[in-house]
């Protein structure tokens, strides 16, 4: 099977369904950051680095050759409830049409297509589905949880299938036993550098949420805080749960109790990179931290779409 990823980013989507068995051929995205990185995993793929609407399909389609998957993960930040009350840019919602113009272009058997749940009340994803129905696609849609497929964070995600040939293969496996708790990521102790957690400089609201904590843990035990951002959970959570779903912004802080009181530090792009699923060998060099924050803030875990392509092309005739 061979395959093009659209809205590639750094390549989360493209390593899940390599490991379904996928060969990823093309790939396009308009970061700079997020194709370098691509680059730096898939070396034998043709990967652009563009406006999707930039780009002149017949030549790309010469350039990459027939494919039989095409993934796309369109902008999502102007769906999310990230976005606050910020107004809702629909341009950046309307970039999901592109997933129609590149299927129309290469004909693929089967669309994979991932956004965050929130995408199915925009006013357009009726229209979106009724395009690729258009084109001959059977689609099908489910939202599924990173942490029921072996993946240490709690993230749901939409996502809309299809498949010319027949109604499209659906995720059907259950998880079983426990989720993998946030503890599993995180690095051996004494390997980051650490702060005391109880300064003039930290915030009120910082140091309240660290309180609410040790209130429920007790003081020996350590645990997560939500250091950036709002959230409606207390702010903490315990490191046996799987972490909460990791945004473009470096939010969370480990906090632990030592000698010397408790001391805290961030969590580190390899602990993120095992949040999402990713494997140590994953190559997530390029750019600043910051740049590498939101490369897995926006990405897609790999296992996940390991389980989305499986299920999709599991019946080939």
């Amino acid at each position: 099977m061979r395959g093009l990823d659209i809205f590639c980013g750094g390549g989360g989507s493209s390593a899940g369904a390599r490991a379904a068995g996928v060969e990823m051929v093309g790939a396009v995205d308009m970061c700079p950051v997020a194709t370098d990185t691509y680059r730096a995993n898939f070396k034998d793929t043709h990967v652009v680095t563009g406006r999707l609407e930039h780009i002149v399909l017949p030549a790309l389609r010469k350039q990459v050759g027939s494919i039989d998957i095409l993934l796309a993960s369109p902008e999502c930040t102007n769906h999310t409830c990230a976005k606050g009350a910020a107004p809702r840019s629909e341009e950046s919602r309307a970039t999901a049409l592109y997933a129609v113009q590149y299927a129309r272009a290469f004909r693929p058997r089967w669309i994979v297509l991932e956004n965050v749940v929130h995408m199915r009340p925009w006013s357009r994803y009726g229209e979106l589905k009724h395009e690729l129905q258009n084109l001959g696609y059977h689609i099908a849609e489910q939202v599924l949880d990173a942490s029921d497929y072996g993946v240490a964070q709690s993230r749901k995600r939409l996502f809309l299938v299809g498949d010319l040939k027949g109604q499209p293969g659906v995720v059907d496996r259950k998880r079983s036993g426990p989720r993998k708790g946030a503890k599993s990521i995180l690095d051996k102790l004494g390997t980051w550098d650490t702060t005391p957690l109880f300064t003039d400089k930290r915030a009120k609201g910082t140091l309240a949420r660290a309180h609410r904590a040790m209130a429920a843990l007790g003081p020996d035990k350590p645990f997560l805080m939500v250091y950036y951002g709002s959230d409606g959970s207390g702010g903490w959570q315990p490191l046996e749960r799987p972490l909460r779903t990791i945004t473009t912004v470096d939010r969370f802080a480990l906090v632990e109790p030592s000698l010397d009181g408790h001391r805290m530090r961030m969590l580190q792009v390899p602990e993120l990179q095992r949040a999402m699923g990713f494997d140590d060998t994953y190559q997530l060099e390029v750019g600043t931290r910051r740049d590498r924050v939101r490369i897995l803030g926006n990405g897609v875990c790999p296992p996940v779409m390991t389980e989305v392509v499986a299920a999709l092309t599991r019946n080939m005739a």
